[in-house]
């Protein structure tokens, strides 16, 4: 019974898991780029060189702020969802992710070079990472992860070639106009 379930189960959690995968490699690369170009007006570097100033202990309570902070709003969410309101709920949670993300990310690379003065942070960080790279290992090594990478690469080729999108606006109209 135990095997049965297993085989029911695994094929639509990794794709579940390569989905998410996908999105948070993407999410991330995009939020990186967005949070630095936040980061070039005056009054957020004046404040991003205060706060890598911090000293560890004031750093790690700032680098955990965002978690602190969102998990009343998540909580609140969970509560919408619960009494039917799954769109508000869901938007909060999905708001929350990419904020909460996007902030903690932006925290983690002013604070790194302070936080790995504590050996504590610095065996956490391992182990996470460790854990992370091997999820990340064994859901990029799935077939449903290369056929979603493979699918997406044959995309990007077709609409990054110069002309793509005119040509197929120019052969709907010719279409539309033959049907007419």
């Amino acid at each position: 019974m135990r095997r049965f379930l297993k085989r029911l189960v695994t094929p639509p959690l990794a794709v579940i898991a390569a989905l998410l995968v996908l999105l948070e490699e993407t999410l991330i690369a995009w939020l990186q780029g967005l949070m630095a170009a936040f980061a070039r007006l005056p009054w957020v570097a004046a404040l991003e060189a205060r706060i890598s100033r911090l000293p560890p202990y004031p750093a790690m309570i700032l680098f955990l702020l965002p978690a602190i902070v969102l998990f009343p709003i998540k909580l609140a969410a969970v509560w919408m969802i619960a009494q039917g309101k799954f769109l508000l709920g869901g938007g909060i949670i999905m708001v929350g992710k990419v904020v909460g993300t996007a902030v903690a990310a932006r925290i983690y690379k002013l604070l790194h070079p302070t936080l790995s003065t504590l050996q504590w942070f610095v065996r956490a960080e391992a182990w996470v990472f460790a854990w992370r790279d091997w999820l990340y290992a064994f859901v990029k090594a799935l077939p449903a992860w290369q056929m979603a990478t493979a699918f997406l690469h044959r995309v990007r080729r077709l609409v990054a070639h110069p002309g793509w999108l005119s040509r197929r606006f120019a052969a709907m109209r010719r279409r539309a106009r033959r049907s007419a």
